[in-house]
């Protein structure tokens, strides 16, 4: 909302500061300054405030506002005054304000920068977040107009006010005066306020998805009256899934006598059906859809499904459509899953909920899917029912207008019935976040994604999203960072999905092989070792082996402490009489589920050919609650979606009935402690089976190195100069920087490098032989003879480099060769640099991507990171370990560490500079480039001698401040 031209014209409306939010039950409001406009609006809301609520704010009765309070309370500076307001359907539901003060506690203006705060919740919005979400949005106002404390008078009785302060996480101090409670807050963010703050926003954004998926009511707006089209097809999914709660349908078009439909009470309107309903499901024109999303916000519901297409995917007209359907939605406190979606799915016994386009509800398991696109929904929807998979949630989003992958994961964080996350995005709308939340999750369950349209260059239709700079396996290797498993199939997504899903994480990568073909063990073994996997020789039991044989050779595999997971491969086999046993996959599958609920907790998968049953067999679980079986032998972590709030013990090695007694299996089993074990995978082929597994162990691994984080060396910040690091940025932006930034010359780059104590051998330029000469002289012998030409510079291959030039004549016939072969002094703009020890050439790298935040780099200078792409990435902040696997994790690695014979560099030194670049960048925002080439590492120390650095404004950060929605 715009000020009226008598605002006061201290300061513009600050536009910036209006924010849509979620609250705690998972509703929606919208904070913005207050306006002049607001009058009215002030005095409505001030009417419906309770006398106890108006007493705490006011410290005496105060049953109405005089035109001077209204006056005072509308009219701001946005400077030394402000006002905020959470708005729902247009009307004020509380405010805040604060006042600028000296230290004697009069009005004042900056320098001075304390100010008195006081806020007024709505009696019926009380209990709800609101004050709390205002105090951060205060808070942040407040710091981006120099103050730095806020001062605030509470009754004692007023305990929600006091405890909307004291939970806040900021440093502060409390005292007893006259009668009231004193507190004075540093507005400064603190790690415990910022842990607060994303506390508040996964339990928000979490409630508001758990509203969606557990109505009580469901509402489908733009059921036909005659069977097909797409509301009726959700309203038949609906009944068919048996849905727990309510269910009806509404149509402005029934005829006067039709009541009903399908069964179903039948309406023309919201307003008809005289009870609350919590979601609707939109199924009508695009045109239609604002008058049906005024009826559901005029009569409470809590969220809506948009399955209407005709939005951001139709072009210009259809993104403001969009548009103007969220900004809609979010002003009565609704949540959208869509536009263009194709409906979501909760399989939960208590819900039964299937508001979706998909016929048939799948199976109840442990699963969570999101998807992006109703294609491929319905591909992976598809591919699980006949995998015999199980879900717990699917939710297919179309435009992602609203509600996004960031939100189920915020969900899923803490379901107890999702033990892994799918997911299939285009697009990440906000990157940074995403990276934190899948960070988070990835913990304590698997995270599985997919990225469609990864080269095509263009941004899906319908999807508003920063437009990353950074290739695709930057992409890929910043979210392994984040534990997240990124495969490139939704085919390979569903593979390891069923995985992880039903089977522990391995405690390594060592894989026991056994079954009745030896061919098919052989190209399992081979694949095993293409993934880095540690495979043991397979173990052939023969054509000639029964079930009971591979239930032996499995309970004996899992029973081996030299075995971290075993795969089962499996062939027909034939009877005495030449034919082959009928029933076999039944059979195969009760005595592999036997052997795996005997023996210790290992995952188990199969991989079969043309076995009929099989597959169904070992989809057949024995329960879809969470696992209970052990976590795996350490190093392993705890098993999938489960917190590890202990430790991990040893599983004791189960005993086996003896080979042959299948009759004492049953005994066996339950003396050993069996345990109740869920689907076995089955797979077609090796190759999947072993990438599923490979993935596993990935993941394991990473989950055993995230329990300890890595950190910052303490001994770093003895060495670093950041107030002199931002001076020197601060002078060479200047007071109106380019926002297009620039580029520091060499001395500058150096002198705010050498802040962060790093080093860069200095050059001096030698415009012709006599400078080269009078250069190397003041450098001392011996040096190197550089050209610094863009086309030649670091490209030492085209002869551009003259090293280990010790005599004065070395340097003029070095210096006559140069520019005979490749030019003039003035194109190759030559320098003279003191030569460095013999070591290897790398180069380091940081850079501010729009989508994807802070990014540090690492590889070899030359071909094998610019002609092979052999870089490494991980975001910024980088810990000590992130350092030590960044230079690790490259496939030259080798060269570092005594290849051939050759010695090993001082890695240890190498990982110091690539944090000393993290923290710069981390620190200074301001620095958008670092690029370090070459640093010669030596077997002692190293020597950067080449470094370019680039300044910009600092760019937006999405992921800090107060709670926000992203903007429509």
């Amino acid at each position: 909302m715009e000020p009226s031209v008598e605002q006061s014209p201290h300061h513009a409306y600050p536009g910036h500061w209006e924010a849509d939010v979620v609250l705690r039950d998972g509703g929606t409001a919208r904070i913005r300054p207050i306006t002049t406009d607001d009058a009215e609006r002030l005095v409505s809301f001030y009417e419906q405030v309770s006398d106890e609520s108006k007493y705490y704010r006011f410290f005496a009765p105060y049953p109405r506002l005089s035109a001077k309070d209204v006056h005072r309370f509308t009219h701001h500076d946005y400077v030394d005054r402000v006002g905020l307001a959470v708005t729902v359907g247009g009307e004020f539901i509380a405010t805040v304000r604060y006042d600028r003060i000296d230290a004697t506690g009069r009005p004042a203006s900056a320098p001075a920068d304390e100010a008195e705060v006081a806020f007024l919740v709505q009696d019926a919005h009380q209990g709800r977040g609101v004050a709390s979400t205002l105090l951060e949005h205060i808070a942040a106002v407040a710091r981006e107009r120099g103050i730095r404390r806020f001062a605030a008078e509470v009754l004692p009785a007023n305990n929600k006010m006091i405890k909307v302060f004291r939970d806040a996480g900021y440093t502060q101090q409390r005292s007893f005066e006259d009668g009231s409670v004193h507190l004075t807050l540093d507005l400064e963010p603190t790690a415990e306020s910022l842990a607060v703050q994303r506390a508040r926003e996964q339990r928000a954004e979490a409630r508001s998805v758990q509203r969606l998926l557990a109505p009580g009511s469901v509402a489908v707006i733009g059921a036909g009256r005659n069977p097909g089209g797409v509301g009726r097809t959700v309203l038949r999914n609906l009944l068919g899934a048996g849905f727990t709660g309510r269910t009806y349908a509404v149509n402005s078009a029934l005829d006067a006598d039709q009541d009903t439909i399908d069964g179903v009470p039948a309406h023309r309107s919201l307003g008809e059906i005289g009870e609350p309903v919590d979601l609707a499901v939109v199924a009508v024109p695009a045109e239609r859809v604002p008058e049906a999303v005024a009826d559901c916000g005029e009569h409470g519901v809590q969220g809506l499904v948009v399955l209407s297409a005709g939005y951001a995917e139709w072009g210009a007209e259809g993104r403001e459509r969009q548009r103007e359907l969220v900004r809609q939605a979010r002003s009565y406190g609704m949540r959208i899953i869509g536009p263009n979606a194709f409906g979501i799915i909760n399989n939960s016994e208590a819900v039964r909920l299937n508001a979706s386009l998909a016929p048939e509800r799948p199976a109840s398991g442990r699963i969570g899917l999101f998807t992006q696109s109703g294609a491929i929904g319905i591909a992976l929807l598809s591919g699980l029912y006949w995998r015999g998979a199980g879900l717990s949630t699917f939710i297919s989003a179309g435009n992602r207008a609203d509600i996004s992958g960031n939100d189920f994961l915020q969900y899923w964080y803490e379901d107890p019935d999702t033990d892994v996350a799918l997911l299939y995005l285009e697009s990440l709308g906000n990157p940074r976040k995403f990276t934190r939340l899948a960070r988070r999750t990835a913990a304590v369950k698997p995270v599985v994604v997919v990225k469609g349209a990864r080269h095509s260059g263009s941004t899906p239709p319908g999807h508003a999203v920063p437009v990353s700079r950074i290739p695709d396996a930057t992409v890929s290797a910043l979210m392994r960072q984040a534990g997240v498993i990124r495969v490139d199939t939704v085919t390979e997504m569903v593979d390891a999905g069923l995985l992880l899903a039903d089977q522990p994480l391995p405690a390594g990568g060592r894989v026991a092989i056994l079954g009745n073909s030896e061919s098919l063990g052989l190209l399992t073994y081979d694949a095993c070792l293409a993934e880095g996997l540690r495979p043991r020789p397979p173990r052939d039991l023969t054509t000639a082996a029964t079930p009971q044989d591979f239930r032996d050779a499995l309970a004996e595999a899992l029973a081996d402490e030299g075995c971290d997971a075993v795969i089962v491969t499996a062939i027909p086999w034939v009877g005495e009489d030449g034919e082959a046993e009928q029933g076999d996959g039944e059979v195969l599958a009760t005595a592999l589920h036997a052997a795996a609920a005997a023996g210790p907790a290992k995952p188990v998968a199969v991989v079969h050919v043309e076995i009929g049953g099989l597959a169904e067999a070992l989809a057949a679980a024995t329960s879809t609650v969470a696992q209970q079986r052990p976590a795996p032998a350490q190093p392993s972590g705890p098993a999938p979606g489960r917190t590890p709030a202990t430790p991990a013990t040893t599983a004791p090695p189960a005993t086996t009935p003896p080979p042959g007694d299948a009759d004492a299996a049953p005994e066996a089993a339950e003396s050993a402690g069996a345990r109740a074990v869920g689907r076995i995978p089955a797979y077609p082929a090796a190759e999947r089976a072993v990438r599923a597994l490979s993935e596993a162990v990935k993941y394991a691994q990473w989950r055993r190195q995230a329990a300890v984080p890595g950190k910052v060396p303490e001994f770093l910040d003895d060495t670093i100069d950041e107030p002199g690091a931002a001076a020197r940025i601060d002078a060479a932006l200047g007071k109106d920087p380019d926002p297009r930034g620039r580029p520091l010359s060499p001395d500058e780059a150096r002198e705010l490098l050498a802040c962060y104590g790093i080093a860069v051998r200095p050059t001096l330029p030698a415009p012709d032989a006599e400078a080269a000469v009078a250069a190397a002289g003041r450098l001392g012998y011996p040096v190197a003879l550089k050209t610094t030409a863009p086309h030649l510079r670091h490209r030492a291959d085209l002869g551009g480099v003259r090293l280990d030039l010790a005599t004065e004549s070395a340097v003029r016939r070095a210096y006559g060769e140069l520019t005979e072969l490749l030019g003039k002094p003035a194109e190759l703009r030559p320098v003279v640099q003191a030569m460095a020890p013999r070591g290897v050439d790398t180069v380091v790298r940081a850079t501010i991507d729009p989508a994807a935040g802070a990014v540090l780099s690492f590889g070899l200078a030359g071909a094998p990171s610019e002609l092979l792409g052999d870089t490494a990435h991980r975001l910024v902040p980088a810990t000590d370990r992130d350092a030590a696997e960044l230079i690790r994790s490259i496939r030259a690695a080798p060269v570092l560490f005594g290849w051939r014979g050759s010695a090993p560099v001082d890695t240890a030194a190498l990982e110091e500079l690539l944090l000393r670049v993290s923290l710069l960048v981390d620190d200074h925002p301001e620095v958008v480039a670092v690029a370090l080439e070459p640093v010669v590492v030596a077997t002692q120390g190293l020597t950067v001698l080449g470094a370019s650095v680039r300044l910009s404004p600092p760019p937006a950060r999405t992921d800090l401040g107060p709670r926000r929605l992203s903007n429509y």
